[in-house]
């Protein structure tokens, strides 16, 4: 039986990742899909804390370009996060897997403050971490969130869940000869402006050497493939 190449992975699910097709929302068979992989890799004894964006609810850049002031929009932003958040909690919790729900934003009543050793204790005693509210402050995406709290959380590896096979030249959607590649330095990333990740979140990456592997989430089981060192998506490092 393979061993898994990394002991803990940040797991960064965009919001639009939870609502399918259905194009806003949240659709409860692909959040139980996602639930069922992660309890998959959990089994194996990787630590896993999960990153969750709110794009199936409210985008900060969105709001703004409707006259929504830049930090309220992200504010508002960073409350879909918790709402997406509860739901994953509640999606594992159902099948077994023991969460906790951390937010960059006190709100006492639904989830804990974001505090960093309890954050490790709960790792330490086999929880699944589910990372909400970005950083806390506008300006800020949560994919600089996921390579903040996997970089103060020691995560061997950013998995960056999207809905193609990785990282392309150009958009695959759009141009049937757009190239995928299957390794790129931090640099090119930059660089080329691949949107990867933010040119924040890159950065902070490449300054402390963190790994950050692009697949595609809608084949089932990928999770499992990428923590077993199979060749999937796009590594950048």
């Amino acid at each position: 039986m393979k061993k898994p190449v990394y002991k803990r992975i940040v797991l960064k699910l965009s919001g639009e990742a939870l609502e399918g097709d259905r194009g806003f929302g949240i659709d409860p068979k692909i959040v139980t899909s996602i639930a069922h992989q992660i309890k998959d890799v959990r089994a194996l004894g990787v630590d896993i804390v999960c990153v969750i964006g709110g794009g199936n609810f409210f985008r900060g850049v969105e709001g703004e370009k409707n006259g929504i002031d830049r930090a309220a929009a992200d504010y508002i932003g960073m409350l879909a996060t918790v709402m997406n958040g509860l739901v994953m909690s509640d999606a594992l919790e159902k099948i077994g897997v023991q969460t906790r729900v951390q937010s960059a934003l006190e709100i006492k009543a639904l989830c804990e403050p974001y505090i960093r050793r309890r954050a490790m204790r709960h790792l330490e005693k086999g929880r699944v971490l589910i990372f909400v509210a970005g950083t806390g402050n506008p300006f800020f995406t949560t994919d600089t969130a996921a390579a903040l709290r996997a970089v103060e959380t020691n995560a061997d590896v950013i998995l960056k869940a999207t809905k193609v096979d990785g990282v392309y030249d150009k958009d695959p959607v759009k141009y049937k000869n757009a190239k995928r590649f299957t390794r790129l330095n931090y640099l090119d990333v930059i660089k080329r402006q691949l949107r990867v990740m933010d040119t924040t979140a890159t950065s902070l990456c490449m300054e402390n050497q963190l790994p950050i592997v692009v697949f595609d989430l809608n084949r089932s089981g990928n999770i499992r493939r990428v923590v077993l060192g199979e060749k999937v998506g796009t590594v950048v490092s």
